[in-house]
Order: C-alpha cells, then sequence, then structure tokens
C-alpha cells in the first residue's frame, strides 16, 4: 500500500522540519511512504528525510521544459529539489486554478519525461453523486487526465470526492468499493505482467476510520491530507496500511 500526506499550503518551516523528522523515525515496511510538500520547502524536506524510505513529492508541476511562466515550477525544478515523484490534477487544482483533465495529462507527460513518477487525482462533487453522475464524471476524469502512452509502475490514481476532502465526511465503504472497482475495469491493461496503477482513495482519511477504508477491495492506500499534519495520526494510519497488507499476506 501506498500512504502520501499531502501537505498543501502548511504547515511553517520550523513544524514541517519537525514532521519530516518524526518521518524517519518510524519504519511500516512493507508499506510506501509519499510526502507532497510545498514547493519551497523540498529543498529542507528532502535534507531532513535524508536517506530513509519517504519519497519526497511536489504538489503540481508545469507542462512545459522551460519558459516565461511566472510562478509555476518545472518538473526538472522538482527532480532538481530532490522529488521523485509529483501530485497532479488535485481537485483544489481543478476548481482553483481552472485545470482540466487535458492539462493534468500534459503535466504528467512531461514529469513521466523527467524521470519523475505521478499521482493523478479524480473525483466528483457533491452535485454530480446526487444527480447520479459520479461514476461517469470519474471515468471520464481518468481516460482524459492519463498520458497516452506512459511506462508501468510509473503513475498512481488517486479517488478523492470532492465532497469528502477536508470536510469530516467519508465516503461509505459501498461508495468507495464501487468506485474503485469502477476505475480498476477502466485502467490500462499490462502487458508485461505489472500490477495496475494502484489506486489510492482520499477523503478526510484519519486514524479512526483508515482500517476500514484499507479493507476494501482495489484500494491501494491513502492520500492524506489534514491528518498529515499530525505525526502520530499519520502513524496510525500507515500502521493500519501495514496491518492490512499483513492480512492479505
Amino acid at each position: 500500500m501506498i500512504i502520501a500526506a499531502n501537505w498543501k499550503m502548511n504547515p511553517t518551516l520550523d513544524v514541517a522540519g519537525g514532521l519530516a523528522l518524526a518521518l524517519t523515525a518510524r519504519h511500516f515496511a512493507p508499506v510506501t511512504r509519499l510526502l507532497f510538500a510545498p514547493h519551497p520547502y523540498l529543498v529542507p524536506m528532502s535534507v531532513r528525510l535524508g536517506g530513509s524510505d519517504v519519497r519526497l513529492g511536489g504538489q503540481d508541476c508545469h507542462q512545459d521544459t522551460v519558459g516565461a511562466h511566472t510562478g509555476d515550477v518545472s518538473a526538472a525544478m522538482l527532480r532538481d529539489c530532490g522529488a521523485s515523484v509529483v501530485l497532479l490534477g488535485h481537485s483544489e487544482r481543478r476548481a482553483d486554478h481552472g485545470e482540466s483533465s487535458a492539462l493534468v495529462a500534459a503535466k504528467a507527460a512531461q514529469a513521466l519525461a523527467h524521470d519523475l513518477d505521478v499521482v493523478i487525482c479524480l473525483g466528483e462533487s457533491l452535485d454530480e453523486r446526487r444527480t447520479g453522475r459520479a461514476e461517469q464524471i470519474v471515468i471520464d476524469q481518468l481516460h482524459a487526465s492519463l498520458p497516452k502512452e506512459f511506462p508501468e509502475g510509473r503513475v498512481m490514481i488517486a479517488y478523492e470526492p470532492v465532497w469528502a476532502i477536508g470536510t469530516g465526511e467519508v465516503a461509505s465503504v459501498t461508495d468507495i468499493a464501487a468506485m474503485h472497482a469502477a476505475i480498476t475495469s477502466e485502467l490500462p491493461k499490462s502487458k508485461n505482467g505489472h500490477m495496475p496503477p494502484p489506486i489510492l482513495y482520499g477523503g478526510s482519511v484519519n486514524a479512526e476510520n483508515a482500517a476500514s477504508i484499507f479493507s476494501v477491495d482495489h484500494v491501494g492506500g491513502a492520500l492524506v491530507g489534514g491528518a498529515s499534519l499530525d505525526a502520530a495520526a499519520f502513524d496510525s494510519i500507515c500502521d493500519s496500511a501495514r496491518l492490512q497488507m499483513l492480512k492479505s499476506g
């Protein structure tokens, strides 16, 4: 399983340093941990994570290699700052910055070309769910957000119902199972025997609900927002993932 911490536009640098050091203090093998830190923090977090097993990632990248794009960050810059993965298409980027799925696909292609793995986010609004369009919206996003071609083992998917992000609301186990199964059925089939891209669940994941979420078929981990700013809570989520992996053999 993959447990990803998305700090978003948080916290202060001092707090971030403490959280990063806390990540290095414990190990949860065979769980893979990712940290998506704010771009100005990538270099200091890279230093603090040192030789640990935590992979550092950026929260976005530009679709171009270089250019006159004030305030943007290229995939190559992320790599140079110590990142090995990037988060793309988060609902807050799609809503706050008007990012389309086609733009997400272009960013993903650029990131992969610069040796960054990618986590592509998908999710529906409350209105889309209430009107019975949730599954079609997410599947359409999936097909439009994936690059036409990508190396196996380099792409991860994060399903995050928009209405459950930072609200304390969580999709029911039944809803999560149905959506993850639908996404799985639409993912490109492996040509070389690799596992299909893992699907993380994101949306108010916390220490209390993590175990039940990880027991759902086709859930390959979690994209954790607010709870990732609490070292003990994040450790508990990672431990739930580890126990689920051991239980599943």
